[in-house]
């Protein structure tokens, strides 16, 4: 399905940095709850991501990520779940974490 920019630029894709991670231990799927703070305007929000096979919580602290801040908040188990971290998967499936290749303010928004 194509859309056209009017409708891509609805979505709120934003440069934040991994603040606090823990692991999820209630997931049904390895998985790790994540901080992450978008700056002033925005504030700290937080993710649960099945991230475990290439990052653990001290890896991911400091890390600038890409997320989508405009979904809807989302219950995992007894987690709410309130960005959608972006990612690709590597040749074995699993999701490896979109991020700036140099280091651009907090809070920036993709458009």
């Amino acid at each position: 399905m194509k859309i056209d920019f009017k409708t891509f630029s609805k979505i709120d894709i934003r440069v934040g940095i991994v603040t606090k991670a823990e692991n999820f231990l209630e997931a049904r799927n390895p998985a790790i709850k994540i901080w992450v703070d978008f700056g002033p305007k925005i504030g700290e929000l937080k993710s649960s991501a099945q991230i475990t096979h290439h990052y653990d919580v001290n890896s991911i602290i400091g890390r600038q990520v890409l997320a989508v801040t405009n979904f809807l908040p989302r219950q995992i188990g007894n987690f709410m779940s309130e960005v959608l971290l972006l990612g690709v998967p590597d040749e074995n499936g699993k999701v490896v974490l979109i991020r700036p290749d140099i280091s651009v303010p907090t809070g920036g928004r993709i458009y």
